[in-house]
């Protein structure tokens, strides 16, 4: 049976993840880097991609993007991801040598309050939990930093809810590992990630209800009819 094709609607706010194929290191040093933060500079332009949180890590990367109008989504990710991967390969040498990507890119929406908030404080805290920092802002690679008086060659949007003042503070405690555990499930899944009647909803919309159901074949009845 073919695959139910998504929709992406504007006004929703979604998280995005892509890894390198295999899981390679594929940002080493800050070239590489900086090189991805000047492709989503110009994806930004290009397609009005309201960026409101990020973090680059050695072998992936998660956005959180607001995109204004239907479809928007999907046509940024494909530039984003093509632009880097040609990119990669003319800059190191490595040109028809095979996929950067493991795939296509992974991706949720957001229901826009509280955990909104989980999200981005999730994607913020990305080198605290790999132990690549002490503070989370203290990695230069992120919303974070770029909140705290970092330069970046774009500028984020402030999204649509006001961070907490004390963000810093709170992006540097440990997750509840409950939430910790949905979210990672809405990332592995594609399921929205919200309060129950809102992934409902959601989902109806946006044809994810396969996101919601149990994986795995239906178990056989064994009782006698």
């Amino acid at each position: 049976m073919p695959r139910t094709k998504r929709i992406t609607l504007g006004g929703y706010v979604y998280h995005v993840l892509n890894r390198a194929n295999g899981r390679l290191r594929i940002f080493r040093k800050d070239g590489d880097f900086l090189a991805f933060e000047q492709i989503l500079a110009e994806g930004i332009e290009r397609y009005s991609m309201r960026l409101c949180g990020y973090c680059i890590m050695s072998n992936h990367w998660h956005l959180l993007v607001w995109p204004v109008s239907d479809g928007d989504l999907p046509e940024f990710m494909r530039w984003i991801t093509l632009t880097h991967t040609q990119r990669f390969h003319v800059s190191h040498g490595t040109v028809g040598i095979g996929h950067l990507y493991q795939g296509r890119y992974k991706s949720f929406p957001i229901q826009t309050d509280e955990h909104y908030l989980t999200v981005m404080r999730y994607v913020e805290a990305n080198p605290l939990r790999a132990k690549l920092v002490k503070h989370a802002g203290d990695w230069p690679w992120s919303s974070l930093a770029v909140r705290n008086g970092l330069e970046a060659p774009f500028k984020l949007r402030k999204g649509p809810l006001r961070l907490p003042s004390n963000w810093n503070e709170l992006v540097n405690q440990i997750e509840p590992a409950d939430q910790l555990g949905r979210l990672k499930n809405s990332i592995n899944r594609g399921a929205p990630f919200g309060e129950s009647n809102w992934i409902i909803k959601t989902a109806l919309r946006m044809n994810l209800e396969s996101t919601l159901r149990p994986r795995g074949r239906p178990k056989k009845c064994t009782g006698h009819l």
